[in-house]
């Protein structure tokens, strides 16, 4: 089976561990495994961004995706390995403006642009004696380990065994869980409430019937949101968690307004990177 290995990286960011040929591989510990197969992409109730349309049916190869969001205490081990081995970054992974809105070691790290992103992808690959899948250049020699490079997509060695960042396509279908026609990744109701995800409510939307309104009561600090733990709500049908609300995730894949217009069967980077969440909660 080929099969690549995703590792979701939390904060306004998520991660993806890098792809990899194996046959008969056991998933790797706090990993999923996300079937092969197509699945229908793009927004399926017609209420986010027109740039989410028209849906259409995307493939994807089996992937390995990490079930939590990379946490804190996971982003300082590998970035004080790295800054030891010859990476540098813009961020030390965490937001500090007044209040710190991250709140310890098990929660998702935060404030990490794409490119310290796909630095400490690489930088945790080579940690563990894996394969690094970005470079400085279509020759793929010299691993991406300092500044700010425009990585292209030629640049990535997408069969490494290391890890990397997850295409869009792959992080929608690995947050979808399994189902469809669905506005959030579980297939027992369309609605949402506290109880299942860290979000800011309110009643704009019908399907929102938390009995709590604004940012959830339990981790709200004097009226400024903060994050969850990693895993605190229930995971998906993947059984991935906080798939829905808490922090933005980072994707490979570039901003372009035409992207959902363009036949896609494995999608590729267009203009600029960005976050993705299942909705813009938090």
């Amino acid at each position: 089976m080929n099969t690549k290995l995703t590792i979701q990286l939390a904060l306004l960011l998520a991660v993806v561990l890098a792809e990899a040929k194996q046959t008969n591989a056991q998933t790797p510990p706090n990993m999923a495994l996300i079937p092969p197969g197509t699945f229908t992409m793009g927004d399926t109730f017609n209420e986010g961004s027109t740039e989410e349309l028209p849906m259409h049916t995307v493939y994807t190869s089996a992937f390995y995706m990490d079930k939590y969001e990379v946490t804190k205490a996971l982003w300082d081990e590998v970035y004080q390995w790295a800054t030891n081995h010859g990476y540098s970054f813009d961020n030390i992974g965490s937001w500090y403006n007044g209040v710190n809105y991250g709140k310890g070691p098990d929660h998702p790290v935060l404030a990490v642009n794409w490119f310290d992103c796909i630095k400490w992808c690489n930088a945790r690959s080579e940690k563990e004696a894996r394969v690094p899948a970005y470079y400085t250049g279509a020759t793929q020699t010299t691993v991406y380990r300092s500044g700010r490079v425009a990585v292209q997509n030629d640049w990535v060695k997408w069969n490494a065994n290391g890890y990397r960042l997850p295409t869009e396509a792959e992080w929608e279908k690995a947050a979808r869980g399994g189902v469809s026609q669905h506005r959030f990744p579980w297939s027992d109701a369309d609605i949402i409430t506290h109880s299942r995800a860290n979000y800011n409510s309110d009643t704009l939307n019908a399907y929102d019937i938390s009995p709590t309104r604004d940012f959830h009561p339990t981790f709200a600090v004097g009226g400024y949101a903060y994050t969850s733990p990693s895993g605190y709500f229930a995971p998906n049908g993947y059984a991935l968690y906080d798939m829905a609300g808490n922090v933005w995730e980072w994707c490979w894949d570039r901003y372009s307004s035409t992207y959902y217009t363009l036949n896609y069967e494995t999608p590729l980077p267009s203009t600029f990177p960005h976050t993705k969440n299942t909705h813009s909660f938090l």
